[in-house]
């Protein structure tokens, strides 16, 4: 373990702005951490004061681990609860879609000004987010980066993937910012078409990430099971050319079974939150999905039958289903 690094930049070099991130599960984590690697002031918000309590008592640091590396990196970053009354420039959201409105409502007073990142699963909470603050530009993220937490503020860099990003009422505007990612060694590009590519990460999350809690399996174990989701591939693939997105339909077999061979190793996001009683993003991913279908008059018996699956899988866990 190396020595806690301080993010705040010395006296002899320019100010940089602060960027703040809510939200310190896997992929908040390994934003904070990378962009304070590279020199950036970086403030975690925290849920509450006994969230801060115990962030401070676990020594007020992250942890990093990188991809193939048993050596972990500690970094000191500071932290705050959302009733803080400094103002924020640059926030990135990466909390759970079904928590994101809520956790944005205690920092509206702060936010005149600011420009909000949005790194949620699925679809519908960005255009939530997007109706709750009007007056703020909101960018929005699809990410293929590959996380997962350990233990709370230790975050595993299992996969480096890739994250675009876009502005759906700005495509062509990029911010000037985009640099300071490039800093932080944070893989992007900025998407003209975001909400193409957020389609796309959604039908690719509808086929894997039921069926590996269906099936209590590893991603790579759906290899096996190609007959149950190939039907669903191709279902989404008429969703997404309805829904406007004919260019993100393309292909979307042989990039399923990709990356499944790619992740063979891998728990899907929805299978840990079951695995640890968690809330899963089922309302943005094939509950979404779905309402989109009805709404197009699409009949999509596949993807409709898996999604009463997993109600009825969560609702016999005890597990909110909707």
């Amino acid at each position: 373990m190396t020595q806690p690094l301080i993010s705040s930049p010395t006296i002899s070099e320019p100010a940089k702005a602060c960027w703040h991130v809510l939200g310190v599960g896997s992929l908040g984590s390994l934003w904070a951490t990378r962009l304070a690697q590279a020199g950036h002031e970086v403030r975690l918000i925290l849920r509450d004061a006994e969230r801060l309590s115990a962030y401070q008592a676990a020594g007020g640091y992250l942890r990093l681990q990188q991809p193939q590396q048993q050596s972990c990196t500690d970094y000191a970053l500071a932290a705050e609860t959302p009733d803080t009354i400094t103002s924020i420039q640059r926030l990135v959201v990466a909390c759970k879609a079904y928590d994101v409105v809520s956790a944005l409502k205690p920092l509206l007073s702060r936010l005149q000004g600011a420009e909000v990142l949005l790194l949620q699963n699925g679809l519908g909470s960005q255009q939530a987010v997007m109706e709750f603050l009007p007056h703020t530009r909101c960018l929005l993220v699809s990410s293929t980066e590959g996380a997962y937490r350990q233990q709370p503020f230790q975050v595993v860099h299992a996969g480096v993937g890739q994250n675009w990003l876009g502005d759906p009422l700005r495509p062509q505007q990029p911010p000037e910012w985009l640099k300071d990612l490039a800093q932080a060694n944070i893989p992007h590009v900025w998407a003209e078409n975001i909400m193409g590519r957020l389609w796309r990460k959604l039908a690719i999350n509808c086929a894997i990430n039921p069926l590996t809690v269906l099936l209590r399996c590893r991603n790579g174990v759906l290899l096996e099971h190609q007959s149950q989701w190939e039907p669903i591939c191709l279902e989404l693939q008429q969703l997404l050319s309805s829904a406007g997105h004919p260019e993100s339909a393309h292909d979307l077999i042989p990039e399923v079974q990709q990356i499944l061979q790619a992740t063979q190793a891998n728990y899907s996001s929805m299978y840990q939150d079951v695995k640890q009683a968690r809330p899963t993003e089922i309302t943005y991913l094939l509950g979404y999905a779905c309402t989109e279908a009805q709404r197009l008059g699409l009949e999509l018996p596949h993807l409709q039958r898996l999604h009463q699956q997993l109600q009825q899988e969560l609702s016999a866990l005890g597990l909110p289903s909707h």
